[in-house]
C-alpha cells in the first residue's frame, strides 16, 4: 500500500505544481488579486495565501514560510507512517492525496513564500476563499478517510 499511496501523493503534487505554473503564466504582467471570468459562479483568481486555511494568519512574512513548511513536514512524515501501515488501497490513496497536496502547498511556500490559490467559486457576491488543486486533494483525501473509517472498515472477527 506504500506505493500506491505514495504515487498517489507523486501525481497530486506534480499536478498540483502544473496548475500553478500555468496560473502564474497565465497572469504574468496582470495585477495580483485580477481576476478572469470562467462562469457565472467561477473566476480564476491570483491570490497568495501566507498563511493556513481560508487565509488565517495571512498577515505574516518570511516567518510564516518556514513555520508552516516544518509543521507540514511533521504532518507528511507521521501520514507516511501511517500509510505504511494502511490496511486496503482506499486508505492508501487518501492518505496519498493528503500528503500529495500537503507536499504541492510546502513547494510553494518554500519557493515563493506563499501558496499560490486561484481557484474562486461564488454565489452572487458571497465567495467561498480562493483555493488549489493541493487544497482539493487534501479535502478529498480527509473525507475518503472519513468514509473508510466510518463505512468500509470490517472488523475481524
Amino acid at each position: 500500500m506504500l506505493a500506491r499511496g505514495l504515487a498517489t501523493a507523486t501525481v497530486v503534487a506534480i499536478l498540483d505544481q502544473l496548475s500553478k505554473a500555468a496560473v502564474l503564466a497565465f497572469f504574468a504582467g496582470r495585477g495580483f488579486g485580477d481576476r478572469e471570468t470562467v462562469t457565472s459562479f467561477f473566476h480564476l483568481a491570483l491570490t497568495y495565501n501566507r498563511g493556513i486555511s481560508f487565509g488565517l494568519f495571512n498577515g505574516g512574512a518570511g516567518m510564516n514560510a518556514l513555520v508552516f513548511s516544518f509543521a507540514a513536514a511533521v504532518i507528511v512524515a507521521l501520514l507516511i507512517y501511517w500509510l505504511s501501515r494502511a490496511s486496503g488501497p482506499f486508505l492508501a490513496v487518501a492518505i496519498g492525496l493528503i500528503i500529495g497536496g500537503a507536499v504541492g502547498n510546502v513547494i510553494d511556500r518554500l519557493r515563493l513564500g506563499a501558496v499560490v490559490d486561484f481557484l474562486d467559486f461564488h454565489l452572487g457576491a458571497a465567495h467561498w476563499p480562493a483555493f488549489n488543486l493541493a487544497d482539493s486533494a487534501i479535502c478529498i483525501g480527509v473525507a475518503a478517510m472519513l468514509l473508510d473509517g466510518l463505512f468500509l472498515r470490517r472488523e475481524a472477527h
